[in-house]
């Protein structure tokens, strides 16, 4: 595919009305969770949502907003951090396969598996050709969760300007509600924002045979109403049913 320029994607939504959108964000919560009990119901398909981006795009919040109308027995959040010694010592995608979601559920990777060929490439601990073996092997791993264990994946990029980062990450330092989530390196990684685009950009490239869906991540009323009206979709189109009495 043409490789993507995330400075050419505009990080605001463009002919969007704001209240009409938050309006029908709410209508599509509640449609969510009885989605969702529909799929734990019937339990065969599964599905994993992937949310990448830059510290302070939102992450947190979008998880928050989207999925706390849904049952808690039916959805998992997994946040992948820095891979201690034991996650270090099996290959890179160990760690990541034991939260693979479990049919009927929804599975959510705040950070993900693609930290690998990010983080580490951007730092140099992997050098471009391990980064390629290791983009064919996730694409290697997703196309076996979709395969055998009818696992539907949805991965967001969460597209934030550079100037709206270090607006949230100053709002860090200034808002005491905040405050617990400021980290020392957060305006050391910022200054990494270029390298970053490349290789996010690279990853849009060769790990695509799931789409990417990059979204305009500056507002997050449209960031919310975005990923949920995604999610809504998918799991409409799986038209499932309760099943019927056991026997």
């Amino acid at each position: 595919m043409e490789k993507i320029k995330l400075k050419d994607i505009p990080t605001v939504p463009e002919g969007v009305d704001k209240d009409k959108t938050k309006k029908e964000l709410k209508h599509i919560l509640a449609g969510l969770s009885d989605l969702q009990n529909l799929l734990y119901a019937e339990g065969k398909h599964s599905l994993l949502v992937v949310i990448q981006g830059m510290d302070a795009s939102g992450k947190d919040g979008l998880t928050r907003d989207v999925f706390t109308s849904m049952n808690p027995q039916g959805v998992n959040v997994k946040s992948f951090k820095e891979p201690t010694s034991e996650e270090l010592s099996h290959d890179f995608l160990w760690r990541v396969h034991h939260y693979a979601p479990a049919k009927g559920m929804i599975q959510i990777f705040n950070r993900s598996h693609y930290e690998e060929v990010l983080v580490t490439r951007v730092h140099g601990q992997n050098d471009d050709e391990t980064a390629k073996r290791k983009m064919k092997a996730i694409n290697d791993f997703e196309r076996l969760l979709i395969e055998h264990n009818d696992t539907h994946i949805l991965k967001f990029y969460l597209h934030i300007s550079h100037k709206e980062q270090l607006k949230r990450l100053q709002e860090r330092l200034d808002d005491p509600q905040k405050m617990w989530k400021y980290n020392s390196d957060d305006f050391k990684e910022s200054k990494l924002w270029d390298k970053y685009m490349g290789y996010y950009e690279d990853v849009f490239k060769h790990c695509n045979d799931v789409p990417w869906h990059i979204v305009p991540s500056d507002h997050n009323w449209y960031k919310s109403w975005y990923v949920a009206k995604t999610i809504q979709k998918t799991l409409r189109d799986l038209h499932m049913k309760f099943p019927g009495m056991k026997r």
